[in-house]
């Protein structure tokens, strides 16, 4: 087989390489967060031993530091001592206020002590040193630790990002998109007298995001926008005309920018949250004027409006 053939019988078993559904794809993704989550618990008890690295290492400095003033104190007995014998190679202990000792247990004693002090600093000094470099190797291991972790952690999220990308492919075509670009006319249908588009982009809402209030599409007043026919939705974010937490402003947000995203395919015509609005006809947003409240100015809801 030529060369030529090898690659062309490998682009074409490549491009009948079957499709990943959407529920491996979802499967995937939630292996992929997973794993950040797991990278960024083991992160965290990194940073938690690192800390406890550095109270030891205080308090190991702290140990020294009273080791060093005993010292400098055993140093001014060795004065003393020195001064003491002396003192004792040409006078009596008894002129010195110590009549019941002689010169050489006086001066052993004083030794003794010297030597005790010395022994526990040259210990505590060793325990210093021993906390210091470990210290100084687990923060070594944790700056380590954490250029690995944020390495992996940005490949896990290009990977999520991917299969994300890879999930709004699968979102399909309304119909009654025409070959020019438009979009045909669409009659309201079925109990909740909404539109097969509209229908549809309430749908791939719900099935891409974690909605926690109502959502309200079809309603009778005729107020001049799309609701009456059939071909709006509010997404609410909040209940009771309330601005929304900041969870949930960040919830609307990402509704708001998927549907601009998706928008050609799902036949959004207009987008509205948070006193702006996107025109798909016309990308961008715009500020709109002060309708008086909280939910008249879409602050407590995405609206999404269909052609």
């Amino acid at each position: 087989m030529t060369a030529a053939a090898l690659v062309l019988g490998t682009a074409s078993a490549a491009a009948a390489a079957p499709k990943p559904s959407e529920s491996e794809l979802k499967k995937q993704l939630a292996e992929l967060r997973t794993k950040v989550d797991k990278l960024i618990t083991d992160y965290n008890a990194k940073r938690v031993e690192l800390a406890e690295a550095q109270r030891s290492e205080k308090a190991a400095k702290e140990r020294l530091a009273k080791a060093e003033s005993d010292f400098e104190a055993a140093r001014q007995e060795m004065v003393s001592i020195a001064g003491l014998r002396y003192q004792t190679q040409t006078h009596d202990l008894g002129l010195l206020g110590m009549p019941d000792l002689q010169g050489s247990a006086v001066l052993t004693q004083l030794q003794d002590e010297q030597a005790v002090l010395v022994s526990r600093f040259a210990t505590l000094k060793a325990e210093r040193k021993a906390a210091a470099d470990a210290a100084a190797a687990l923060i070594t291991e944790i700056r380590t630790r954490s250029e690995q972790v944020a390495a992996q952690r940005k490949d896990a999220e290009k990977l999520i990002a991917d299969i994300k990308n890879k999930l709004d492919q699968l979102i399909p075509v309304a119909p009654g998109k025409l070959t020019g670009g438009g979009w045909a006319p669409e009659l309201p249908s079925g109990g909740d007298n909404i539109t097969p588009r509209t229908r549809l982009m309430k749908a791939q809402v719900a099935k891409h995001f974690d909605l926690k209030f109502t959502v309200g599409c079809y309603r009778a007043e005729n107020d001049g926008g799309e609701h009456p026919l059939g071909r709006a939705c509010d997404f609410m974010m909040s209940s009771g005309g309330s601005m929304p937490t900041p969870g949930m402003k960040a919830l609307g947000d990402s509704v708001a920018a998927w549907a601009i995203k998706n928008g050609a395919k799902l036949g959004v015509k207009y987008v509205i949250w948070q006193q702006r609005i996107y025109n798909l006809g016309s990308p961008g947003w715009r500020p709109m004027s002060n309708r008086g409240g909280v939910t008249a100015n879409h602050y407590d809801h995405v609206h999404i409006s269909m052609y």
